[in-house]
This record gives structure tokens, C-alpha cells and sequence, in this order.
């Protein structure tokens, strides 16, 4: 059944940033799901829509490319795939509203370029632009003022002084900053004073400031400021890491050089290929709700819930170390996902999902490792052999490194994923119903900058009431975490053979 106008509510714009500018997009509220318009949306995309009213649908499209998105159900389709969106269309006056999932899902794939949506900020950001969230906090330690800024992903920045302010700019394409603080003590106000740089507003007994960053997990870092007011002696101690609270420590000492006559410290070995590390991530989160299903189950809870379990049965029984993509019920952007995996140096990665389609009789699991549709010739021949370059090391000398293009990471790795893939479908068949069609290829986004070996596990179909009700028992979570772990440690077995056979260079 169509939704109605009568249905909607106002809310903010949610501000589009492309390279060609910004623009502000109509957005409504229909229960607790964005919806923005579908025509305004339509231009910055470039994407041409037609209602079909036979189909009862509404089909969106660039070139070859089409997406269909039901007008009675939450679900889209494109590329002979179905995917689950928070909500149908809805039609208010002669224009249609859409859920904002469905931009960032549905019609990225149609233009075939990034779109992130960021729903806590009602940002949306078009193609490959570096627009970092930005939190700042304030404290006063005594007269000073310590300001805590943290960036993710990590962003360069410089810090210069005008008469009354600091500035603070990021080399970014926009900023998605939280709320600024009240301000107070020696920073008087904080604003945004252009699309990527933070302007702080000094009190009057403002003296000097110093400045440090710091690390604070593999993605993120803070940008510690603190705020000296004038007559304070001189310090040149740096910040202190953590929270920025108690004393700073003692600056670190210098290396020694290295002694006359003696060789530099070389880099060590190699590691023997193995599995050290395997990264887990449980698909949606936050916003992102992914599938429901009909007894409302969430695709985002029950995957975190095997990637729980997973990741203890791993740890616990082989000492692999496990890293997880989210920890709870946060939204986590596709790229920020293989970010994760590739600064941990993973060897393997994981991502956890349940499935969805029109029809309530489809069922069964699915192993999926990336398409390169996407890619042209050029791209793959870069991606599977990649420039390598000198870099110099510590004490002296270089060495040579592959460099590798995010985008196209995942390339070098498809025989591997496939490999893995095909092993994951045989232990997940043992245990539980596989689809008609168990292992496929598809151009996710979350396995492209992936730089290993990775695959993406359907685990079943949240749109089948009875697979609904799988996903809900203990015992059949546990089915997919046994499968997935003996999967696991038949890969390892793979890659250990593989480095032990005769021939093999180092």
C-alpha cells in the first residue's frame, strides 16, 4: 500500500558536498526514516527517473545502469540483486520522497561513484572526498585551556595565528563537525570558518599555545591545543596523551646515532605467511537498520552477534587475533570498514550480512567476493602489479615498497577471496541451506579497498519468515559461526602449505 503525504514531517535539509560544490536537498521525516526528494537528488547524481505504473514502481537509471525501487515494499533491485531499504518511496504532491539509504545503497551503484550518506550530520558526500568528522571538547586546567579535537579519518592540518583567533586547516574538501563547545576561559567561541578550517576565538589574557597529535585507534587522531595565558612561564613540554587530563609527560630522548664503523639497523624479516590477523565486520549499524524482517528483526543486530561469537571462537580456540569493524551499534562507512582491515595489516576479512527479496520463499546462505565489473583494463594490470618505490629506513639505507591504490586493492587479491570464498560455501553447506546460486561476485563497495583476501557471507534471508526465525536461535547463529570457523582454519592450512612448497620465492 502507497504511503501518503498526510504521513510526512518536516526536518533540516541534508546539505550535498561534490566536486562541484554544495547544495541543499528537501528533506522529511516519515516514522523515524530520513526521506529526501527524489528529483533533487535525480540532478546532482545525474540519474534519469521514470514511474512505471504498471509495475508499480519507479525506476531510476545512468546509461545502462537501473535500479528499481518497489513503490508497496522496501526493497530495491538492480543488477539482478534485491536490497532492503528502510522504507517505500512516498509521494508527496506531484514529487516523490525517497529513504536517504536508498542514495547511498540503490543509486550509487546507478551513478557509479561513492555516495556516503551521513545521517547524524545530514551530510551527503558525493565521490571520493575527503571530508573528515571533526569532534571538539574544551577543558580548563587552572588558567589554562585545553582544547581536544579529534579527526576521523586523519586529516593534515596546519595551525595559524590572527590577531584574536586560531585557525585550524584541515587539507580536506569540508569538514563534518559535531557541536562546537560553549566556549569559555581562553577560547572564547569555536566556528567553522570555511569549509575545512576551525576557527577558536581567544579570551583577552591569551598568551601562547602549543599543540600536539595524537593517536587514538587506527583511524583516528586528536589535535590537542592548549590555550596559555600570557604570563605564564614557557613550556615545551608537549600535551598529554589520552584524555588531555594530569600532567604532561617528560619529552621522549632522541635515538642514539649510530656508532662509527658499525652497520644501520635493518628492517626485520618478513613475515612467513600465515593468518595473524582476520577482521570481522558486521555489516550496517547506527542508521543503517540494513534488512528487517517481517517479525523485525535487524540485519544490523543479528550480524554484530555473530561477529561476536565469531570472533571468541577464534581467539579462544586458534590465538588469532580479531578485529572487529564495529564494536556496537555505530554506523561505519564501506571505505572506513577496509580501513580497518588494511591498518591492521589483516589477513583476512570478513563481512557479515543477511539477505533480503521480494519473494518470502527465497532462502538460503550466499558467499560473495568482488566483481570488477567496475574496473578497466588499465586499472586491473595497476592493481595486480603496482609501482614499487625506494624508501629510506631507520639508521640508514632503503628499501622497496609497494604502493597500491585503495581503489583497487582487492584486485591483487581475487583469486585468494575466490579460493576462500569457495571454501566458506563448502563448510556453510555442511551445516546449514545454501541459495540455488551459494557463491557469486558482486562490485560491493566494502570489499574493493580491501587488501587482502575478503569475502562477504550472506547468512540467510531476513524476508523469509522461517529463516527469520533461524537467525533469532541460538543454534543457528552457532551453525554460522562453526562453519565460518572451520572455513578459517582450512584457509590457514592453505596459505601455510602454499609458503612451504618447493620453488617459492620469499
Amino acid at each position: 500500500m502507497l504511503l501518503h503525504a498526510q504521513s510526512l514531517r518536516s526536518a533540516p535539509p541534508y546539505l550535498v558536498i561534490g566536486a562541484d560544490g554544495r547544495r541543499a536537498v528537501t528533506a522529511a521525516t516519515l516514522g523515524e526514516q530520513d526521506m529526501v526528494r527524489l528529483d533533487e537528488i535525480a540532478a546532482v547524481l545525474q540519474l534519469a527517473v521514470r514511474e512505471d505504473r504498471a509495475g508499480n514502481a519507479l525506476t531510476v537509471s545512468r546509461g545502462l545502469n537501473v535500479v528499481v525501487l518497489s513503490l508497496d515494499q522496501p526493497l530495491a533491485s538492480t543488477g539482478g540483486r534485491v536490497m532492503s531499504l528502510s522504507a517505500p518511496p512516498v509521494r508527496d504532491g506531484s514529487r516523490w520522497l525517497v529513504p536517504v539509504d536508498a542514495v547511498s545503497r540503490a543509486f550509487s551503484v546507478v551513478a557509479g561513484m561513492r555516495v556516503e550518506v551521513r545521517r547524524a550530520s545530514h551530510l551527503i558526500v558525493v565521490g571520493s572526498l575527503r571530508v573528515p568528522r571533526v569532534t571538539l571538547q574544551q577543558e580548563q586546567n587552572g588558567a589554562a585551556t585545553r582544547v581536544n579535537i579529534d579527526v576521523s579519518p586523519r586529516a593534515p592540518f596546519t595551525i595559524s595565528q590572527e590577531p584574536g583567533r586560531l585557525l585550524l586547516r584541515f587539507e580536506a574538501d569540508g569538514l563534518d563537525a559535531g557541536p562546537m563547545p560553549a566556549g569559555g576561559g581562553l577560547a572564547e567561541s569555536f566556528a567553522a570558518a570555511d569549509p575545512a578550517t576551525i576557527a577558536i576565538d581567544l579570551g583577552k589574557g591569551f598568551g601562547s599555545y602549543r599543540s600536539a597529535t595524537l593517536p587514538v585507534d587506527a583511524a583516528t587522531s586528536r589535535v590537542v591545543i592548549d590555550l596559555i595565558p600570557a604570563g605564564a612561564p614557557p613550556q615545551t613540554q608537549p600535551p598529554a596523551a589520552g584524555s588531555g587530563r594530569g600532567q604532561p609527560p617528560s619529552p621522549a630522548e632522541p635515538p642514539a646515532p649510530t656508532p662509527p664503523g658499525e652497520a644501520p639497523l635493518a628492517l626485520p624479516p618478513a613475515a612467513v605467511p600465515g593468518i595473524r590477523t582476520i577482521v570481522l565486520d558486521p555489516g550496517h549499524g547506527g542508521d543503517e537498520n540494513g534488512t528487517r524482517g517481517t517479525g523485525g528483526l535487524l540485519e544490523k543486530t543479528v550480524a554484530l552477534d555473530v561477529a561476536r561469537r565469531l570472533k571468541s571462537v577464534i581467539e579462544g580456540r586458534l590465538g588469532i587475533r580479531v578485529v572487529l569493524t564495529r564494536e556496537d551499534d555505530r554506523l561505519v562507512p564501506p571505505d572506513e570498514r577496509a580501513s580497518v582491515a588494511n591498518n591492521n595489516k589483516a589477513d583476512l576479512f570478513i563481512s557479515l550480512h543477511a539477505n533480503a527479496s521480494p519473494a518470502r520463499s527465497v532462502r538460503g546462505a550466499e558467499v560473495f567476493y568482488l566483481s570488477l565489473e567496475g574496473f578497466n583494463d588499465e586499472s586491473r594490470k595497476l592493481a595486480e602489479r603496482p609501482d614499487t618505490t625506494a624508501v629510506p629506513i631507520l639508521g640508514g639505507g632503503s628499501r622497496d615498497i609497494d604502493l597500491i591504490l585503495w581503489d583497487m586493492a582487492q584486485a591483487r587479491h581475487l583469486a585468494e577471496s575466490s579460493a576462500f570464498a569457495i571454501i566458506a560455501e563448502e563448510e556453510l553447506r555442511r551445516r546449514v541451506e545454501m541459495s540455488p546460486n551459494p557463491i557469486q561476485q558482486a562490485p560491493f563497495r566494502v570489499l574493493v579497498a580491501a587488501n587482502m583476501p575478503a569475502i562477504l557471507v550472506e547468512m540467510a534471508f531476513l524476508s523469509n519468515p522461517e529463516q527469520e526465525a533461524q537467525l533469532s536461535s541460538e543454534a543457528f547463529k552457532n551453525l554460522i559461526v562453526q562453519a565460518m570457523y572451520d572455513a578459517i582454519v582450512r584457509y590457514r592450512a592453505r596459505v601455510e602449505a602454499q609458503a612451504q612448497a618447493p620453488g617459492r620465492r620469499p
